[in-house]
């Protein structure tokens, strides 16, 4: 593989060397602070270090610096461009730039083919720290938006609107530079296809990094002087990575044995375990709900064996050390993006939906295989906070928080501004004396004994390159409440009391903060993900107020988000003045994503519901996956349809469980449970050939794909259809239900059979109308392989018989 420095130099010295291509395919973000890059090829627990967030894009040959006079503009220029006409939060962040941006479309094409010039693809997204600073430091500079202006065409893309244009990109990237991020900076041919592409440029050479400005020159020079060798060298890596990102069954005609992978994946995992703090990797440390999920399920089915208890431990431990630490909000609830050191103790501050969406359910798993009410106290909690923080008023959910908010109004905003605390801050908001204890104490010192707050703050230099949180505390939980009781001679319980109140108080303080910027774009696949939080949880705990969340968050989805003519998502929506709901000019329309996370948000609710109009959208929805995105030559599910992505260079499968799950994985999920919903075998063929096409990626690589690992054993295994006989009102059968929710049974369908044979669910499947209630009692009955137990009618014999 060429290095980061090796590539650049190429492409802009052009020697005749060829590319190679390097095994990481995604990377789930921007690292700030520590910056290092996380390569997903290599085993679970390791990452790799980049001396400086340019290193991507750094050349191994000196080049020329950039000109004086590039301090960005000290009056920002307030005639916007064209961006300014768009929806996109982020795009609109740019609108005032002193650069001539296009969105993403023809209009750009055609002005460089007419022209004969580049593209200066920008990608990046509205709570994104380092766009922020590429933002300010570089394309509000009017040097370099002159020459962006007239020697490039220059395109904003908002990841989150075309993350098809994104995964194209980034493939690139992290092929020729072995890391990836945004923003990402690529620029193109006239063509699109790539021929050099980066993460975050510093504006200015340093001694070890080149500046923006300085690759924008040589680009220029090279296109003119050697623009037909850059052409040969962006075909050559074009069809290097179009052979590269091909993934298909081939010859074979069975996906490999779901016993095999599940061990693997297991042993890699165990691998890479911190067994102090949790988790699965050095620092930065993501939340990784594809893998806790992974680990349960591995549990369930290797109960008896001690790697079946090892898989629960580190899952529960990861869960409860990321609850602790100050990637979670303890003041205001949610999770941050991602943890800066190994101790999950200074987050990356931003907050993103799907994010809250996973943990919910996975602190609902972790509580219904423990019983422990910790995790379900997490899992409420993350509830609160997006009903409170991310949810529009008709039902639909917000896509994120930023992490930089102004310290004070009209200050320069600063990273995690929001939400740190001084000691002087606390003992001002609580001098209130604690009675009882066994020293002179205040609710402000008991709260920062236990939280770990400091006079000099608790924030390591090394994680505050920029000097923004000197003095300044992340609220992280140092002592067990029994600890700390006993450290101040008080009652647990009125330690918690103390705790809580004084963490309302400092809520209250805060809301008088300027707060971070909310991006109000609303995503049809997060908020598909939320659907299932809402409901998972709520059918988990039998709270259906949660429930109630999750059905107006459906409700939304079909207001907002359907094309009836058609059968499509609409992959955005964004929020208009008043509270309404707008769309952009012409509709941005689903992807993969849209389609794989909104189906299983629907079979959720509908288990947690039990209304079969949400088992019938579900499948009109699958059926429209199948026909805009099935590769019905090599298996599997395109990212993108295919007209949408005209033009584009590669056409992807995304192959990759990461900070979300791959829509493949996903899909794999949904179309088993579709067949145990109806029985239709199409859907298990097709589950069957996506599992064959992704054979030698999960055979090479099953910690990359732990969602889909799962459903591999899934299938193989086959689905329990509980089905419960009943109104679906009547208190009986409101016990049986619940009874299955409190159980963990993540290969399972809950079928709710009401008498009715003209009901949807009968027609679909026959056999519900020769099950009977037993005695006009609701009734169980758990089927398999086409084989039912006997009658049950008592919760608690049903619960043995689900969980022996």
């Amino acid at each position: 593989m060429l290095g980061a420095r090796a590539w650049l130099g190429s492409v802009l010295l052009l020697p005749r060397a060829s590319v190679g291509l390097a095994a990481s395919r995604r990377c789930p973000g921007v690292w700030p602070r520590t910056w290092p890059h996380r390569n997903p090829s290599r085993r679970a627990g390791s990452s790799s270090r980049d001396k400086d967030r340019s290193a991507t894009v750094s050349s191994s040959v000196s080049m020329p610096a950039g000109g004086k006079g590039s301090h960005p503009s000290s009056t920002p220029q307030r005639v916007p461009n064209r961006l300014i006409h768009e929806k996109s939060p982020y795009l609109l962040q740019h609108a005032y730039n002193p650069v001539d941006w296009y969105p993403w479309g023809q209009e750009a094409f055609d002005k460089a083919r007419k022209e004969n010039k580049p593209i200066f693809l920008s990608v990046g997204y509205s709570t994104c720290h380092w766009c922020h600073m590429m933002e300010e430091e570089s394309f509000q500079n009017e040097e370099i938006g002159r020459l962006l202006s007239e020697d490039f065409v220059s395109v904003k893309v908002d990841r989150e609107e075309r993350p098809d244009v994104d995964k194209v990109y980034m493939t690139f990237v992290q092929a020729t530079s072995s890391g990836g991020g945004w923003p990402m900076n690529v620029w193109l041919t006239p063509n699109l296809q790539p021929f050099v592409g980066g993460t975050y440029f510093p504006p200015e050479d340093g001694l070890t990094r080149v500046g923006f400005r300085t690759v924008l020159l040589r680009i220029r020079e090279q296109w003119k002087q050697n623009k037909n060798t850059l052409l040969e060298n962006s075909q050559r890596v074009t069809t290097a990575l179009l052979a590269r990102s091909e993934i298909s069954m081939g010859d074979r005609q069975l996906p490999p044995s779901a016993a095999t992978m599940n061990s693997r994946c297991f042993q890699q995992l165990d691998e890479g375990y911190d067994e102090e703090y949790g988790g699965f990797a050095e620092a930065p440390k993501f939340p990784t709900p594809v893998i806790l999920s992974f680990l349960f399920s591995y549990w369930l089915s290797h109960r008896p064996t001690q790697d079946g208890s090892r898989a629960q431990q580190m899952a529960l431990h990861t869960l409860k050390m990321m609850a602790n630490g100050g990637i979670r909000d303890h003041v205001g609830q949610g999770f941050h993006r991602y943890s800066t050191d190994c101790q999950w103790h200074v987050p990356h501050f931003e907050k993103m939906l799907y994010d809250q969406a996973q943990l919910a359910v996975a602190y609902s798993q972790a509580f219904q295989i423990s019983g422990d009410e910790f995790y379900s106290d997490v899992a409420k909690g993350i509830l609160q906070y997006v009903a409170r923080s991310l949810s529009h008023r008709s039902g639909g959910f917000y896509s994120a928080e930023d992490a930089d908010s102004p310290p004070e109004r009209g200050m320069r905003p600063k990273e995690g501004a929001y939400y740190v605390w001084t000691v002087k801050e606390v003992q001002q908001l609580l001098p209130e004396p604690v009675l009882g204890a066994t020293e002179p104490l205040t609710s402000g010192q008991l709260l920062m004994k236990h939280y770990g707050l400091t006079e000099a703050g608790n924030i390591s230099p090394s994680q505050d390159p920029k000097g923004e949180l000197q003095g300044q505390n992340v609220l992280t939980v140092r002592y067990s409440l029994e600890l700390t009781a006993a450290r101040f001679g008080l009652d647990v319980e009125a330690v918690r009391t103390l705790l809580n109140t004084g963490l309302e108080k400092l809520f209250q303080a805060r809301k008088h903060r300027p707060k971070p910027h909310l991006d109000s774009k609303m995503l049809a696949a997060w908020n598909g993900l939320m659907v299932s939080g809402y409901a998972v949880t709520g059918a988990v705990l039998g709270q259906d107020r949660l429930i109630n969340y999750a059905t107006n968050g459906a409700k939304f989805l079909k207001r907002h988000m359907f094309d009836v003519a058609s059968g499509r998502l609409m992959r955005t929506c964004y929020t208009g003045s008043g509270g309404t709901v707008e769309h952009s000019n012409p509709p941005c329309w689903g992807f993969l994503e849209d389609y794989a996370f909104v189906v299983r948000g629907l079979l959720d609710l509908y288990e947690a519901s039990q209304e079969s109009a949400w088992l019938e959208w579900a499948l009109r929805l699958q059926d429209t996956q199948d026909r805009l995105f099935w590769d019905s030559q090599g298996g599997g599910y395109f990212c993108s349809e295919a007209e949408l992505g005209a033009g584009l260079p590669l056409r992807l499968k995304d192959d990759q469980d990461g900070a979300e799950p791959s829509a493949n994985s996903v899909s794999a999920h949904n179309l088993l449970r579709l067949h145990g919903f109806t029985g239709h075998k199409d859907w298990m063929d097709k589950c069957v050939c996506l599992l064959t096409a992704f054979s030698e990626r999960m055979r090479r690589v099953p910690v990359a794909l732990p969602e889909m690992v799962r459903a591999l054993s899934a299938q193989q295994q086959t689905l329990k259809q509980i089905v419960i006989c009943g109104d679906r009102q009547a208190k009986d059968t409101k016990a049986l239900v619940q009874c299955v929710h409190s159980v963990y049974i993540p290969n399972k369908v809950l079928i709710l059979a009401d008498g009715d044979p003209s009901s949807f669910l009968s027609r679909q499947l026959p056999f519900l109308s020769t099950l009977r209630r037993l005695e006009d009692q609701a009734t169980a009955y758990v089927c398999e392989n086409q084989a039912c137990s006997m009658p049950i009618t008592d919760p608690c014999e049903l619960r043995k018989l689900l969980h022996p």
